[in-house]
């Protein structure tokens, strides 16, 4: 263990992006076990959290790889930042989806609130083909009060802050 805080240590930017790949991938893992082992189905606002980690995982790993063959500090920099923007604003999406779930303010038309203002059969169809049939604001799991989106912006922010402390270490190694 006192291996892996030297090696932090000495190189912040190889651990950020270890980090970040590694703790990225478990959480595509999670939320595939909850889809299909779980059966949860996601609803458009889980779909959407996903994208950050669609994007920031494969990153993570070309900046893993950079790191061992001597990109530069500047490439390096820049990913890490790009990694933390995406991971800051998936950060505020799962709270945006965490405060829908706890009825703190509406959530996107097509996948919570009632269905009002039929109006005419043709409307009716209209909007029984946008709406989505799992909602985003019920909570499908929870653990100790805390729902998926809840845990989504807790990991995401915690990436964001990673993220930011490789790309310090990276400027750092570039100003010696």
């Amino acid at each position: 263990m006192n291996d892996y805080l030297a090696l932090a240590r000495n190189n912040p930017p190889l651990a950020a992006a270890a980090i970040i790949a590694v703790v990225g991938a478990l959480t595509i893992g999670g939320f595939f076990f909850f889809q299909y082992v779980m059966l949860l189905a996601p609803c458009p606002l889980c779909l959407e959290q996903r994208y950050a980690f669609y994007f920031c995982v494969p990153l993570a790993l070309l900046l893993w790889l950079g790191v061992n063959h001597g990109a530069s500090s500047k490439v390096l920099t820049a990913g890490f930042l790009v990694i933390a923007v995406f991971m800051l604003w998936n950060s505020g999406l799962a709270a945006y989806h965490a405060g829908v779930e706890w009825k703190f303010w509406p959530g996107p038309n097509d996948c919570s609130g009632p269905l009002d203002k039929i109006g005419s059969v043709r409307d009716m169809m209209n909007q029984l083909q946008r709406i989505s049939l799992v909602r985003c604001d019920e909570a499908a799991w929870r653990l100790f009060g805390i729902s998926l989106p809840g845990y989504d912006a807790l990991v995401s922010l915690g990436l964001a802050v990673v993220a930011a402390w490789g790309a310090r270490g990276s400027l750092a190694q570039h100003t010696r």
